[in-house]
């Protein structure tokens, strides 16, 4: 069964509070308090949400943060991973088409840190190239 405007709307309203409670849901969403438990359910069950989570905010964060544009040698793909995987300030690994194989998101509570984090990737076997870009400001976010 496809997701429909409804679900969207309950989806959009969990991502800005997934503690809601059901009764404040279904008053938002204008239908009875058990229509809503029976979607949240169905979203759970069809694996649409798979799970609630915590947002932390700004003052837990690490103040540093980057992403490290990476080129990668052919079939070397599981070792860079490997590599970024051990290290604890590479955040989030994505890979990619185009000029770049990935991408790491990496935080840090240093200049220095970073710094080591970056040269750290940049050293390791398998990886051609690198480009770092750091982080000034973020203008949106949407906790995707």
């Amino acid at each position: 069964m496809q997701n429909d405007d409804i679900d969207q709307r309950l989806l959009a309203l969990l991502g800005e509070n997934a503690r809601m409670p059901v009764a404040q849901l279904a008053r938002k969403l204008d239908l009875a308090r058990t229509t809503v438990q029976a979607r949240l359910e169905r979203l759970e069950t069809n694996g649409t949400i798979s799970g609630y989570t915590v947002r932390l905010g700004e003052a837990t964060q690490r103040p540093l943060r980057a992403t490290a544009l990476l080129s990668v040698e052919p079939r070397a793909g599981p070792a860079v991973l490997a590599r970024l995987k051990a290290l604890p300030n590479v955040v989030r690994v994505h890979t990619t088409s185009g000029r770049f194989d990935m991408i790491a998101e990496i935080s840090a509570i240093t200049t220095e840190e970073l710094d080591e984090t970056l040269d750290w990737i940049g050293e390791a076997k398998g990886v051609r190239s690198s480009e770092s870009l750091i982080h000034l400001s973020t203008k949106i976010d949407r906790g995707m």
